[in-house]
């Protein structure tokens, strides 16, 4: 797992042309001002999801992991704490291949996901995003998949 800010995005373009792409469309587009819905940057590659939504409280809250795609989570406003735990503490359910989607059951950590801030997790960083820091308050998301 990786936690930095937009600004220093530039840094991870090494990871790779997917990476970089992704990166590049967290940077390049106005983010305040794009609507909730999925966008193509390489076909199936590379794709983002503008969410919107209000944070939860942690006992609404479920671990998950995917094993095609990484994620990179950019919050576009507001604040929320993310949970992460390495999937090899958590006890994994079944693998759903047509969404890329395990759940698990376990304890792990929490750290606060801020505006401007992005985190980049690979299949073995199991996370619990939209978590609420003290109340339920309104978050925006961008959510990068990119295939490994």
């Amino acid at each position: 797992m990786i936690i930095d800010q937009l600004e220093n995005a530039s840094q991870y373009y090494g990871l790779g042309p997917r990476i970089q792409a992704a990166f590049r469309y967290l940077q390049d587009t106005d983010l305040q001002n794009a609507a909730v819905d999925r966008y193509a940057i390489d076909g199936d590659q590379v794709y983002a999801m503008v969410q919107e939504y209000d944070s939860k409280p942690k006992a609404e809250g479920f671990w998950e992991s995917h094993r095609k795609y990484l994620d990179v989570q950019y919050v576009a406003s507001g604040v929320e704490h993310m949970g992460y735990a390495p999937t090899s503490n958590l006890a994994a359910g079944a693998y759903q291949e047509e969404n890329d989607f395990i759940k698990l059951e376990g304890d792990g950590e929490f750290f606060l996901l801020r505006e401007g801030f992005f985190c980049i997790l690979a299949p073995q960083d199991a996370h619990m995003p939209g978590m609420a820091v003290d109340q339920p308050q309104p978050v925006k998301k961008v959510v990068v998949k990119v295939l490994l």
